[in-house]
């Protein structure tokens, strides 16, 4: 069949929901599918190209930052995906509509739908959920929300990356929505390696907002400065220049690495010789970099929210801290960094259970969702 996805950030642009997509995209290409995506151009990256079979099409969109997508840069993609959108469908003729975000592309599904009669499945990943990112999304969900609903409501089949996506999206849109989580290619994926390294090696991957509470990493690390190990934060953003000085002013220069932002190869490779995730996140959906992280063996410890309740087993693989408890993380990362056996268990048990997050379950699950639709018309 022929798939075009929508969405407005797709790697090297953007954060986890673009890497699922992207992912998703590349499975449903060796399954035989075409896969075109229209998403939002970023100075610096070609206007089209051929990403593993994907065919990608960036749009003028405004947009000048990788890691942060305004209310301009949204709307201006959603005005040229208008036009592109519909050019494709005549010319190309797609059998549905795979839109990922039900804010901005949703809209842009739902008017090219009502427009060509093309169906669409919506993937919401949280952050397009009112309530789900209240410190990002709050304050314009108040004005937006009621614009939203014919997004949810016509959508022919709905996803949730996680089953609390999924509960907060119910409690705003009365539609039947079902459980598929982001996935990760077991097989590409190059394993950590279950001894631990000599110091350990703490990894987090994420932009730096308050969403995502790079600070918090800080702060824990530098009451765990009496234990070895080392720190590498992947991303970037707006906090970056705060996290730098919260470094400096504790002494850790010669002990955390910023990397800035990095492609999701080059993460993975970060990964591949790292020991534990730490994501002390105050919101998310299904965090891509949890479920590589698991697919890497890593220990993980994050906060006790959103998806991450899918992806560690408290004490098995990892450890989940409330965010009303922050001083808790570093109580949490030192049984890890004391004890090899410890570490080496957790990360062993990432391993197996990364098996239920394989991508290959979740592009047949995509396929069948797609399959049903294409029946029904």
């Amino acid at each position: 069949m022929k798939i075009l996805t929508l969405i407005h950030e797709f790697p090297p642009v953007g954060g986890g929901g673009g890497r699922a997509a992207q992912d998703i995209g590349r499975g449903l290409v060796r399954r035989g599918h075409q896969v075109t995506v229209l998403t939002a151009h970023l100075p610096g990256l070609p206007r089209r190209e051929t990403i593993d079979g994907l065919e990608v099409a960036r749009l003028p969109s405004l947009r000048r930052e990788a890691f942060r997508a305004g209310l301009l840069p949204m709307g201006a993609y959603l005005l040229a995906g208008l036009a592109a959108g519909l050019r494709l469908i005549r010319q190309w003729k797609p059998d549905l509509i795979h839109v990922h975000f039900a804010v901005p592309a949703g809209a842009l599904a739902w008017i090219l739908s009502r427009l060509t009669g093309l169906p669409y499945l919506l993937t919401a990943h949280l952050g397009d959920v009112p309530g789900g990112v209240p410190e990002k999304t709050g304050k314009w969900f108040r004005w937006v929300y009621p614009f939203t609903r014919p997004i949810w409501r016509d959508a022919r089949r709905v996803v949730a990356v996680s089953e609390y996506t999924r509960r907060l999206a119910q409690q705003h849109y009365p539609v039947a929505i079902e459980v598929v989580y982001n996935g990760v290619d077991l097989e590409a994926v190059s394993a950590s390696p279950e001894e631990p390294a000599a110091p350990p090696r703490i990894v987090f991957a994420g932009r730096f907002v308050p969403q995502k509470d790079p600070l918090q990493i800080v702060r824990s690390l530098a009451e765990l400065k009496d234990l070895p190990w080392q720190a590498v934060l992947i991303g970037d953003g707006p906090l970056r220049g705060e996290v730098e000085r919260l470094i400096g002013e504790h002494g850790l220069d010669d002990r955390i690495t910023l990397t800035g932002w990095l492609t999701p190869e080059q993460v993975a490779e970060w990964f591949s010789k790292s020991d534990i995730l730490f994501m002390p996140s105050r919101s998310e959906g299904l965090p891509v970099v949890a479920v590589q992280a698991l697919a890497c063996g890593l220990a993980i410890v994050a906060s006790q929210i959103g998806g991450f309740v899918d992806v560690v087993e408290d004490g098995q693989n990892g450890f989940l801290v409330g965010r009303a408890r922050p001083s808790e993380f570093s109580a949490a990362l030192r049984p890890l960094l004391s004890d090899p056996a410890r570490l080496r268990g957790c990360k062993r048990a990432s391993r197996e259970k990364a098996a239920a997050f394989d991508l290959r379950r979740v592009v047949e699950r995509y396929e069948t969702l797609f399959q049903e639709i294409l029946d029904e018309r």
